[in-house]
């Protein structure tokens, strides 16, 4: 396939179809949030929070999004765009670059949203991993900005993994109903 057409495919047509599946999906699993509490009564309040997941549990994060005011850091990379675009769909917006000690490629950006009133969702982990290991970017993200720290996760009775070794899975469609 040439890389016109594969850019094309992964900017233009796989994204509605991501978000596609992933409302279907949604739409057929039970949801059940657990400790929302502080989070809602803070938006209410006029709140913000940097959110955090692990890269491996990023598939449904979009609908913990319930305020509709907030961005993810994603990565600059040919990938990184492809979520980007999809996030887009959920009306997320998306800070491009990363968080890395000794670089400031988004810290700015990152800073003025959340002065905005902006919610920040973060993977401290990151693509390269280590995985499920925090990164000290995100604690220092949060000491700048004196914002809280919330962790974020999902799981599902019922799940196929996308492949061994990655340890990234999808709820399976209709379980539950």
């Amino acid at each position: 396939m040439s890389k016109p057409v594969k850019s094309f495919l992964m900017t233009h047509v796989l994204p509605p179809l991501i978000y596609g599946f992933l409302m279907i999906l949604r739409a057929t699993t039970r949801v059940k949030y657990v400790n929302s509490e502080a989070v809602v009564n803070g938006w209410n309040n006029d709140e913000n929070f940097i959110f955090c997941f692990w890269h491996g549990r990023l598939l449904m994060m979009p609908f913990a999004n319930f305020r509709g005011k907030g961005k993810v850091l994603i990565s600059r990379h040919r990938d990184g765009e492809l979520i980007a675009r999809v996030m887009g769909y959920f009306r997320l917006g998306s800070i491009r670059g990363s968080y890395r000690k000794g670089t400031v490629s988004s810290l700015r950006e990152i800073m003025t949203d959340l002065k905005n009133g902006f919610d920040v969702a973060i993977t401290p982990d990151g693509p390269k991993g280590p995985r499920y290991q925090i990164k000290d970017g995100i604690v220092e993200l949060a000491r700048l900005t004196g914002k809280a720290i919330v962790p974020l996760t999902y799981s599902a009775s019922k799940k196929k993994l996308f492949s061994r070794g990655i340890d990234s899975s999808s709820p399976i469609l209709f379980h539950g109903y």
